[in-house]
């Protein structure tokens, strides 16, 4: 990597371990938003609002490490910086204003958690991309690696956006609570925003091979792997009639 500092190499082993303890306390600990909110967790912020400044650190970090690179003339970086954006811009400023009803309110700590994740992850990848390691050559575009991951992001990016849209349909204006999502991927498990998120990053790890974005694909499954299950196991607990064949995350898996 052209120009990365002589530490990167032990911060990103240390990012990949610290991963793993968290991915092993989520799996004992749901974190306290949405359905899974529980009392205890301090004062709270309206939901709409907390995913906003929760999520656009990860836009605002990766924009600047773009402008700090200057990496302006290398179509992959472009690519790559697209990519990225088209999912958390939308994450940031569009998803949050889609939903309906009255979202349950996010505590404090959890917005705050989250925005820092995002700051930092934001900032590893971007400078990664983008400042310590020289723009790819336009044959890039072309290596089986770059085209393979596209698609898989692309692919994952569909699904993602797909399941949530099933999820917002079945919440009216001035509804709350929650229901039973049918149809396209929740045939076969209870989270395929998840599952399509997790698949997005992984593409995004295998089109940029850079060991930052790696450690990004990593951080998200250690996130969102323990939260379908959380899911998972509360649809059951609510629902009598649940679907017995849905597995958490992975068609046919778990």
């Amino acid at each position: 990597m052209n120009g990365a500092p002589s530490w990167l190499g032990a911060a990103l082993t240390g990012w990949f371990a610290l991963s793993a303890l968290v991915f092993g306390a989520l799996l004992k600990i749901t974190a306290p938003y949405g359905r899974h909110t529980a009392a205890g967790w301090g004062p709270r912020l309206d939901a709409r609002l907390g995913w906003l400044v929760m999520e656009a650190p990860a836009v605002l970090t990766v924009h600047w490490s773009f402008a700090k690179g200057h990496p302006f003339e290398a179509p992959s970086a472009w690519l790559f910086l697209t990519l990225w954006l088209v999912h958390y811009s939308f994450r940031a400023f569009i998803q949050p204003f889609l939903w309906r009803g009255r979202p349950t309110p996010m505590p404090w700590v959890i917005v705050a958690l989250g925005a820092l994740f995002n700051g930092l992850n934001g900032s590893l990848v971007g400078h990664g991309l983008f400042v310590w390691r020289g723009p790819l050559g336009d044959g890039w575009l072309s290596d089986p690696r770059c085209v393979l991951g596209v698609l898989l992001f692309v692919a994952g990016l569909a699904v993602n956006v797909h399941a949530d849209e099933v999820l917002r349909r079945l919440r009216g204006p001035n509804e709350s609570g929650y229901k039973v999502p049918h149809g396209g991927l929740y045939r076969y498990i209870s989270c395929p925003n998840y599952f399509g998120e997790i698949v997005e990053w992984w593409g995004f790890a295998l089109c940029t091979w850079h060991p930052a974005s790696l450690a990004f694909a990593v951080w998200t499954t250690a996130n969102l792997a323990p939260r379908a299950l959380g899911h998972h196991r509360w649809y059951r607990a609510t629902f009598r009639d649940y679907p017995a064949g849905r597995r958490a995350l992975v068609p046919g898996l778990f």
